[in-house]
């Protein structure tokens, strides 16, 4: 804008003869550093300024004047967008009021203000409002900074509360005069109350925004439809035409004037009041019709404002005129609004339209500011985030795009950081949302888990085993698999399992007088947790003695069982989840952090890298630039819209043990009533032909160690039209990020279902079945009794009546044919094997998932049980019915005892099998179950060998 002006009366400066201040309806960074703002205010043209979002994002989302101060607060803080936003503006603001301060002082705080707004998110929220008022009030720390609330009716209060509270008010959005005199209402209260708590009131200022143009743009377009349809009102209408909004605010004025005569106002003066005075705002020139200075020509009169855009300001600088216009023909303003009332032209309506729309507005200014912050931001921070790159199908990107553009507009990535439950099913849900604010609070604590870490240091752990399930091991595993052996630091081991092979094998890797045992279990009441501990506790015994207790931890909700018996056990260390974290969202609290403490993994380091992934993801990321929305929302219109369920997870060698995890994630949280996500891990890439369209593939690729052979298969399913998301990884560390990507991505996803993400209804239903069965065998010493409905060389066949009358057949083959013939388009296969998890067996079922995939190009799950009951399992029995199931069981080849228990860890094993089987078949699932006599690797060959020949 111009800082100079024509010789001769500048009329700007001239407004000073009618005691009207004109503010400069603008802000930005060169401009208050270049001088710019200085010689405005010096030469007398500007005497306060008003910003707003509209304004910041302008300024913020155009070239490079803020990279600077970006720079310098990234290299030192992990911030969100909204909080750098906030930095900057503050800055900008100080500037200015640096800048206005001799103006506000010599003019005794009349004038000299600059003004900044609080969220416009919080336009119809008192609380929020009160609060954030203060709290920038606070930060910006400038006896001449105006905090800007909008007129709203929720606000009102809040206005008489920050005022109470000595804080200088800019109100604004104010259209109607019932609104104009609600806000003389709060502005008094509040200097009553400041008044009787002993404050100043002479240092407490406030403007009345009364907006201007908008009014005549709804007006004269009404006026302007109705003469064009031919309204036999034409030339009464179009007298009105320009006019209303004027009127509206001379009316106002009126009333301004009227009040400041009150004996209530006179008191309040006495004691040194300053009066609340009018300002105009939205006062450039919509019309091209009408002069580019009307709504400051014709709104000038003593103890008021305009607050004036560039351009208009330039314009009354070079052709105003300065006269006292607001006083002038107020009968005549009357008579136009009584005219409007008699037209039909609903001033009312009109303005609480504009008030909705002065607020929706704000928030989309507001939104696209935050929006170009974070994307600023993004682009700074470089490789210290992990990128997202979307290829999709041209329909289903814009379905996503819509999506987002809805959360959007609903504004409920605010809600759902908010805590509310709405975002789902309005049930429980805000229960379990302590994850959204765990990153923060263990770093809050990192001093007592560093000191945890350098004790386990100490000691010299040669080995630290974890003893756990679901959510309590899921995460852990990665953190050994993807990080290794640390200096220092034992060998992380991770046992979820009931097979007694397998608890055999991880009791042969220790030496338990070593070892560090943690028991991870969120209820403490977990079967497979708490048989497992008692094995290795007698087992550590056989050592230790006396000095067992001292090597083992516990992980475990405060209350729990668990540490009921930790602390009775005398056990070295008892660590506290957080009982509003459901196990599968637990890996940045303690039930990750513990284990990767002992295991020697950095956890500042760790911590402050997950800390990327919350700002990223922080309710003030709008959701286009939201990594976890973005995420979500494709996740979740891809599934219901597009029929894309099947989440393919594709990952780099050195961090491919996150799909396990993610797996877990998105099947227990999404697979319900009907419905869900099925995501399916691991299975080997192969060429577009074996992929039907229900898949969405995701490609967790590590930078410094990615496949050459992976990029390839990636493109080549690109370039066939199938959907992929790409997320890079610059380094392993980065893996937190991406646990919290996905827990809020995965959130998103439910709420796009339709489900509550945090609750699992189908997983007691097996537990359930599973006690029976247990409780059956310590009562008779043995299970109850089963019969296959065949038999053929080493395989028993058994399935419910309904899946067994579907499966006839004269020999293994035949059955097996019978069963898979049952798999059509859109399905998916789950191998579920209840047997030892180890390398042969890895081999053994990643062959025959691929073989089964090739033959029916469908999806393919390969699971060992009971580890995927606490993960997938949920999906499988609550999900969508478009699951076929065969459940492999074997006789075991050895077993163990569980100390205190009558049944065994094979017992156990068999009755998991057992009771989730009966619960696939209750809920009419495609299953089969096939149990191997005698030797397990013989049988498995057999049965891959009569597999493949039925598919």
């Amino acid at each position: 804008m111009t800082t100079s002006h024509k010789k001769g009366v500048n009329p700007l400066q001239a407004l000073a003869t009618v005691r009207q201040s004109p503010w400069l309806d603008f802000i930005r960074r060169s401009f208050v550093e270049d001088g710019s703002l200085t010689r405005l205010v010096e030469d007398g043209d500007v005497r306060g300024v008003t910003s707003n979002p509209a304004i910041f994002q302008k300024a913020m989302g155009e070239g490079t004047e803020y990279d600077t101060q970006i720079k310098s607060v990234l290299a030192h803080d992990i911030i969100s967008p909204g909080a750098l936003y906030e930095k900057l503006a503050v800055k900008d603001i100080q500037t200015a009021a640096h800048i206005l301060a001799p103006l506000y002082k010599s003019t005794k705080a009349r004038d000299g203000f600059v003004s900044l707004e609080v969220s416009p998110y919080l336009a119809r929220d008192e609380k929020g409002t009160a609060h954030e008022a203060v709290r920038l009030w606070n930060d910006v720390s400038e006896p001449n900074l105006m905090i800007k609330i909008p007129a709203t009716p929720e606000s009102i209060p809040a206005i008489r509360q920050t005022i109470a509270a000595g804080i200088n008010v800019n109100v604004t959005l104010i259209f109607a005069l019932s609104a104009y005199k609600a806000v003389v209402e709060a502005w008094v209260s509040g200097l009553e109350e400041l008044h009787k708590k002993g404050g100043d009131l002479s240092r407490v200022a406030s403007v009345a925004s009364f907006f201007v143009s908008r009014i005549d743009g709804k007006i004269d377009a009404e006026i302007d439809r109705r003469v064009k349809a031919g309204d036999k009102e034409a030339e009464a209408l179009k007298a009105l035409r320009g006019k209303v909004a004027i009127a509206n605010a001379r009316i106002a004025y009126v009333y301004w004037q009227d009040f400041v005569k009150t004996d209530r106002w006179k008191k309040l003066e006495a004691a040194g009041a300053q009066p609340q005075r009018l300002l105009w705002a939205s006062t450039g020139t919509k019309d091209k019709a009408y002069s580019d200075v009307l709504y400051v020509d014709s709104l000038i009169g003593p103890d008021t404002v305009n607050t004036i855009p560039p351009a208009t300001m330039d314009a009354f600088r070079d052709h105003g005129t300065v006269s006292e216009t607001l006083t002038q023909d107020i009968e005549g303003s009357r008579h136009i609004l009584a005219e409007a009332e008699r037209l039909g032209l609903n001033l009312d309506g009109v303005t609480a339209t504009l008030v909705d729309e002065g607020v929706t507005s704000f928030e989309q200014a507001f939104d696209l500011l935050l929006g170009s912050v974070a994307a600023k931001q993004k682009t700074l921070l470089a490789d210290k985030l992990t990128d997202l790159k979307t290829s999709l199908p041209a329909e289903l990107g814009e379905s996503v795009k819509k999506g987002l553009a809805d959360w959007q507009a609903k504004g409920t990535i605010r809600k759902l950081w908010a805590k509310d439950a709405s975002v789902w099913t309005s049930g429980p849900e805000s229960k379990w949302l302590k994850w959204l604010d765990i990153v923060d609070n263990r770093l809050s604590h990192l001093s007592e888990l560093e000191s945890f870490q350098a004790e386990v240091k100490a000691r010299g752990f040669k080995q630290v085993l974890l003893l756990g399930m679901g959510g309590s091991s899921l995460g852990p595993e990665v953190l050994a698999e993807t990080f290794g052996k640390h200096e220092g630091y034992g060998h992380l081991y991770v046992l979820d399992s009931t097979d007694p092979q397998q608890v055999a094998t991880y009791a042969g890797k220790i030496d338990p007088a070593e070892t560090l045992f943690i028991v991870a279990s969120k209820s403490g009441s977990t079967l497979e947790p708490n048989i497992m501990l008692a094995y290795f506790y007698d087992l550590a015994r056989k050592s230790l003695g006396d000095k067992t207790s001292a090597h083992f931890v516990a992980i475990t909700d405060p209350g729990s069982k668990l540490e009921a018996h930790a602390k009775k056990a005398g056990f070295w260390k008892i660590f506290a989840g957080e009982p509003e974290i459901g196990g599968r969202y637990s890996i940045l609290s303690n039930f990750g952090l513990v284990p990767a403490a002992a295991s020697g993994i950095p956890l500042k380091a760790f911590l402050n890298d997950a800390l990327h992934g919350v700002r990223a993801s922080d309710a003030s990321a709008p959701p286009a630039e939201n990594p976890g929305v973005t995420l979500g929302t494709i996740l979740g219109v891809a599934a219901t819209q597009y029929g894309r369920d099947k989440l393919t997870i594709i990952a780099s060698p050195a961090i491919a043990s996150f799909g396990a995890w993610m797996e877990q994630l998105v099947a227990e949280s999404t697979g319900k009533h009907g419905k869900g996500i099925i995501p399916v891990d691991g299975e080997t890439l192969a060429g577009p032909a074996r992929y039907g369209k229900d898949r969405l593939f995701v490609y967790l690729r590590l930078a410094s160690a990615h496949s050459h052979e992976q990029d390839e298969a990636i493109k080549t399913l690109i370039d066939a039209g199938q959907p992929v998301l790409t997320i890079t990884l610059h380094n392993k560390r980065q893996i937190a990020q991406e646990f919290f990507r996905w827990e809020l991505a995965t959130a998103v996803a439910g709420a796009f279902l339709g489900i509550d993400p945090f609750d699992q209804p189908d997983v007691e239903a097996s537990k359930i079945e599973t006690r029976k069965l247990t409780d059956a065998y310590n009562k008779t010493g043995s299970l109850p009794a089963e019969k296959p409905f065949a038999e053929h060389g080493p395989f028993a066949f058994f399935a419910d009546a309904a899946n067994a009358g579907a499966l006839k057949g004269s020999d293994a083959r035949s059955i097996l044919k019978a069963h898979f013939d049952r798999v059509k388009a859109g399905d998916y296969v789950g191998l579920l094997a209840y047997i030892e998890r180890d390398a042969a067996t890895l081999e053994w079922i990643q062959h025959n998932r691929l073989k089964i995939r090739d033959a029916k190009t469908v999806a393919t799950a390969a699971e060992f049980g009971p580890r995927f009951l606490h993960s997938t399992g949920q999906a499988y029995k609550g999900g969508p019915d478009s699951g076929v199931f065969l459940q492999i069981t074997a006789d075991d080849s050895h077993d163990l005892p569980v100390p205190g228990e009558n049944y065994t860890f094979g017992v156990v094993k068999a009755a998991q099998a057992r009771g989730d089987f009966d619960v696939l078949a209750e809920r009419g699932r495609r299953a089969l179950r096939v149990h191997i006599r005698g030797s397990l690797k013989d049988g498995l060959a057999l049965l891959a060998q009569e597999l493949h020949a039925a598919v």
